[in-house]
């Protein structure tokens, strides 16, 4: 058989042959797929695909399809290769269905693929979102999406923090929501080269983090409720008898954190009932912003793929962590939806040395 650095030609064939499926190269990465024959409709939506880490070198489509089939109907496998041909060790699997996705790390996540070799899966969620930083204070949310619009095709929303101890400005970022990856993908390679202007102010443009998606049986046992908006000066004490006066003893505990905070309730009813009455109410002059808080895994549970996405461990199990938005002062560095760096360290990008603690944790 002819063998090159792209795998073996001909098994390779053999796959396409036998599945009907399309193969091409292209952007470094050999996609195999996407759609599958007699695939109508739309694509799978987000949370269908799977990110495959530790895949030795010499392993290809021919080996790693039928694997992935086992867990389900395959929509489109992507294998990233160097510029040699050889596999980068990693792809992205993507299924027809979440419960396929679900499946394929149940059962293949710390599979032996070789002898003494162990792949890893975890769920990778394509990236719908834009930082912009260096935003004018002044501005609203809605100039600012008025603006984003303008420039850009697909927008569906834009996020504005106020500032903790002035409402009326901004904290000199938001961030902008499209109707799909591309559409996130088109507009920041539209805005990344540094001459864009908001306002003629030049504006930092890069990926945010996505918000994790919880699956819904988590969350009908969730009791602890996100509260945002909140002033500077607010305290444990104001926020434990503003919540207790609903109820009182419904309330375990507080946390609070700069302007936001978390409220512990004893049960999930009391906790409903908390966030449907106080949703907006006034606490220290300021309007709070009041949701259920999502958990995480212990470690956060992020990896960061190559094209904007992000991809949450497997094995992530509901504990006192929680999904929640960057410090003020440092909003790239938080367990939520601060931006990512497009900078190098050591020669290699930032996407790639996530990657690479993911092989290391």
């Amino acid at each position: 058989m002819e063998k090159n650095g792209q795998g073996d030609d001909r098994a390779l064939l053999a796959l396409m042959d036998k599945s009907g499926y399309s193969m091409i190269q292209v952007n470094g990465q050999r996609k195999y797929g996407g759609p599958p024959p007699g695939w109508e409709g739309p694509p799978p939506p987000r949370g269908c695909e799977v990110f495959v880490g530790k895949i030795p070198r010499n392993i290809y489509e021919d080996t790693l399809v039928p694997l992935f089939e086992q867990a389900g109907v395959i929509y489109e496998f992507r294998l990233m290769l160097e510029f040699s041909g050889e596999n980068r060790g990693y792809a992205f699997v993507m299924y027809t269905s979440r419960e396929d996705a679900q499946h394929a790390i149940k059962l293949l996540n710390n599979y032996e693929i070789q002898a003494g070799k162990f792949i890893g899966v975890c769920v990778s969620l394509d990236n719908c979102r834009l930082f912009i930083g260096s935003i004018p204070k002044d501005k609203k949310r809605e100039e600012i999406k008025e603006e984003m619009m303008k420039v850009t095709e697909g927008v569906t929303d834009v996020i504005v923090y106020a500032s903790p101890t002035d409402k009326t400005k901004n904290r000199g970022f938001a961030f902008v929501e499209y109707e799909s990856h591309r559409a996130a993908a088109m507009a920041r390679r539209k805005l990344i080269p540094g001459t864009f202007q908001l306002w003629g102010q030049t504006v930092l443009v890069n990926w945010a983090e996505p918000e994790k998606d919880v699956d819904e049986e988590t969350m009908q046992h969730m009791r602890v409720l996100y509260v945002r908006n909140l002033m500077s000066y607010t305290t444990e004490e104001t926020l434990f008898a503003e919540f207790s006066s609903l109820k009182p003893g419904s309330v375990e505990r507080v946390k609070k954190m700069t302007d936001y905070a978390f409220v512990y309730f004893n049960t999930r009813e009391d906790a409903m009932a908390a966030l449907h009455a106080t949703n907006g109410k006034l606490v220290d002059g300021s309007p709070i912003e009041v949701t259920l808080a999502k958990p995480t895994g212990k470690d956060g549970g992020k990896r960061f793929s190559n094209r904007g996405s992000s991809i949450y461990c497997c094995n992530n199990s509901p504990g006192n962590s929680f999904i929640f938005q960057s410090k003020p002062e440092n909003p790239g560095f938080g367990i939520g939806i601060g931006p990512l760096s497009n900078g190098t360290v050591s020669g290699l990008p930032l996407s790639i040395l996530y990657l690479c603690l993911l092989f290391i944790c």
